[in-house]
């Protein structure tokens, strides 16, 4: 029974073959189409595009290499600017320290000469009467010779040149900083540094021999550190408002005037008084210290015994007394750095003068810097609020009041 089974599956299977071909589906043949060809117009508007494009891209990297090429420049410039504020600082440590020497070495010369004057006329005809009288003579005659120098160079007033250099020095670094970090630098902007450096270096000069500032001059002049009248006008490159008037109306430049007046009838003119006094007391006290010590050299020379000449030595040692007070009172009351304070003040108030002046005198108002911004630098330049500014312009004919309050 099983074998039959088992035959019978046998030849079932053998009737269901299994056929291993893949008939694949027939490719289609493929649809033939054209592509239409552009217009000739086409192409040539493209390529004029492309060329365009081209004239852009080509402008915006000149314009942008020129950009870094200015903005290169006034680095260069800044570097300076901050290389001279150093060298200003040191020169003005190094007069003062001349100032101070010089002061006590020629107090103390005069001092003992006047003592070995008054020593000479105590003892008696002989070697130490010659010895005593050599030796002050000598020393009187020293001294007059450096104070001549120290007279001449004034070395309180070149201290106080040179901290006026540092400071105007920084102030212009510190612009040039503020230039290139809101915007980009211009060529006007490098012309405008460059001419104020230079105007800064002609102002302050650094070496005393050819080119060092007049001491004593015929009249009292304010100090001068900036370009002129042209820097002012069409360079202020800072942001302004987009109104038509550019902050200005016909009130502000009223006031703005009012304020020039104020500043001219008081501020300047009590400088500049105040400069011509100082001017004549250091004129006076500059030749009363060489005259004293000469005139007690010439007494200690023929000065002797008291029963001889006494009013010899009597004279040299008043006259060497006499020389060292004028001497104290002159460089060691620091005169000259006084009267170089009055003239950089009469110089400050001048500028602004011309400043206000020359920024009412363009005519065309986008051209000025911003109406409200620059009545709040004049405020705070002259040290008041903005009400305070106003008022002062509306009492400009009647008021005492001087414009600045910080000095």
């Amino acid at each position: 029974m099983s074998s039959l089974q088992s035959s019978s599956l046998i030849r079932s299977s053998s009737k269901r073959s299994i056929n291993p071909a893949i008939h694949l589906p027939k490719a289609r043949t493929p649809a033939s189409f054209s592509i239409p060809k552009p217009p000739l117009t086409t192409n040539l508007k493209v390529a004029e595009e492309l060329k365009i494009g081209d004239g852009l891209i080509t402008e915006k990297s000149s314009v942008k290499a020129a950009d870094s090429a200015t903005t290169a420049k006034l680095y260069a410039i800044l570097e300076a600017v901050a290389d001279r504020v150093e060298m200003h600082v040191n020169i003005g440590e190094q007069r003062n320290n001349w100032n101070t020497l010089l002061l006590n070495s020629i107090n103390m010369i005069t001092l003992a000469a006047a003592t070995m004057a008054g020593v000479s006329a105590s003892v008696g005809v002989g070697e130490p009467l010659l010895a005593f009288k050599v030796s002050s003579t000598l020393l009187f005659s020293a001294a007059t010779g450096m104070l001549l120098v120290m007279n001449k160079i004034q070395p309180s007033q070149l201290a106080e040149e040179q901290r006026n250099a540092a400071r105007l020095f920084r102030q212009l670094q510190a612009q040039i900083e503020t230039v290139l970090a809101v915007r980009t630098p211009t060529q006007a902007d490098v012309e405008s540094v460059m001419e104020k450096v230079l105007a800064l270096d002609k102002a302050y000069p650094l070496p005393l021999l050819g080119v060092m500032i007049e001491k004593f001059p015929e009249t009292f002049q304010p100090a001068v550190w900036w370009p002129g009248n042209d820097s002012h006008q069409g360079r202020r490159e800072l942001e302004k408002e987009c109104n038509e008037n550019n902050g200005w109306s016909e009130k502000m430049e009223v006031e703005m005037r009012e304020v020039v007046k104020v500043l001219k009838r008081k501020d300047a003119e009590d400088y500049m008084r105040l400069g011509n006094l100082g001017l004549k007391m250091n004129k006076v006290l500059a030749i009363s210290g060489p005259f004293l010590t000469g005139m007690a050299a010439a007494a200690s020379a023929l000065a002797g015994p008291s029963s001889q000449s006494p009013w010899a030595a009597t004279l040299a040692v008043a006259a060497g007394s006499l020389a060292s007070i004028v001497n104290t009172l002159e460089h060691g009351g620091q005169v000259g750095m006084v009267l170089e304070m009055y003239r950089n003040c009469a110089g400050f108030f001048q500028n602004m003068e011309e400043s206000i002046e020359s920024t009412l005198g363009e005519t065309e108002l986008q051209k000025r810097e911003n109406g409200e911004l620059f009545e709040m630098k004049v405020a705070l330049q002259l040290g008041r609020s903005l009400s305070q500014l106003r008022d002062l312009a509306g009492e400009a004919d009647s008021t005492n009041e001087f414009a600045s309050k910080l000095f």
